[in-house]
């Protein structure tokens, strides 16, 4: 009797948890990422910090021994000069043109990849290349081989002698962008339309449902965070673009397609205002945090979902 008595007082009290270690255990435990968290910080913080510095002095540099300090003249400046407003204007457009393009023909071949039909994983992989191949070689292939008005491939389907860069350049660089960003979106969406119960799918055609009703009621809800993270991720990275207007308009004509970053290049090596140049790169990295916040959010409440299931 006092052995079966003790045996359940020994069920009925709780597990003893490990006790865990102190501030030195926990030391040991992280040493092994402080060579790689100092490399972090030299590489992207003091680099930033010594823009911060540059950003608040008057330095052109065909006046090498005049570098007076002007506090926030340079960002008043940038946001009030017309050609800088030009830029940011620019890089709203093109930014925003190449997500949502990229974003709609991502999710339309997610679609048709999330259904099974004989040589999927090779359609899969060629839908997937133009990711792959550099920006600076996918700018001078679409510059040559495509809007070229001589031998361009669009002239020689639909004839005549357009020449579409100069016409419509915008539209020349948004193209480019988005044949290349839209296996980035495809893959992410495909990821949300696999992750999609299958048991609820079915549930809503055997109540009648059509395929339209079930995309517009259940699919697209379900996508609504992807979306919301392709979007975000393709923003960052898109604001940043240079490769494509450097190689296909080199931001004309005019300024129609000189967005922030191109614009930063000239004033820095062109107008050789490196005050200047650095209040907008300031600029360019606030917008860009700004962006990354909200990816970052947007990420863990997917990993929360994860851990849900």
């Amino acid at each position: 009797m006092t052995t079966l008595v003790a045996r359940q007082d020994e069920r009925t009290q709780p597990p003893v948890l490990p006790t865990r270690g102190g501030a030195k255990d926990r030391w040991v435990r992280r040493a092994p990422l402080l060579p790689a968290l100092i490399f972090a910080l030299v590489i992207t913080q003091i680099p930033f910090l010594y823009t911060l510095y540059l950003s608040t002095l008057s330095w052109n540099a065909l006046r090498p021994g005049d570098k007076p300090f002007v506090g926030l003249d340079n960002y008043v400046t940038v946001l009030t000069d017309t050609r800088l407003r030009s830029a940011l204007v620019n890089t709203v457009l093109l930014t925003a043109g190449a997500v949502i393009f990229s974003m709609i023909l991502g999710l339309l071949l997610a679609l048709l990849l999330d259904r099974k039909f004989l040589g999927r994983s090779v359609v899969r992989t060629l839908l997937i290349t133009p990711f792959l191949v550099m920006p600076i070689a996918a700018a001078l292939l679409w510059k040559h081989a495509i809007f070229n008005p001589a031998y361009g491939l669009i002239n020689g389907i639909f004839g005549g002698s357009t020449d579409w860069i100069s016409s419509y350049p915008k539209g020349a660089v948004i193209a480019t962008l988005v044949w290349q960003w839209t296996p980035f979106m495809m893959l992410i969406l495909l990821a949300g339309l696999q992750s999609q119960s299958h048991e609820v799918i079915e549930a809503a055609r055997v109540d009648g449902a059509n395929a339209w009703q079930i995309f517009r009621r259940m699919t697209l809800p379900h996508l609504r965070q992807y979306l919301e993270l392709g979007a975000l991720l393709g923003s960052i990275y898109l604001v940043n673009t240079f490769d494509a207007i450097f190689s296909i308009t080199q931001g004309g004509p005019g300024t129609a397609t000189t967005n922030l970053p191109y614009e930063i290049y000239l004033t820095t090596f062109r107008k050789f205002e490196y005050g200047e140049a650095s209040a907008a790169g300031v600029i360019v990295v606030i917008l860009t945090i700004i962006v990354a916040t909200f990816a970052l959010r947007v990420i863990s409440s997917l990993f929360k979902m994860e851990e849900h299931r």
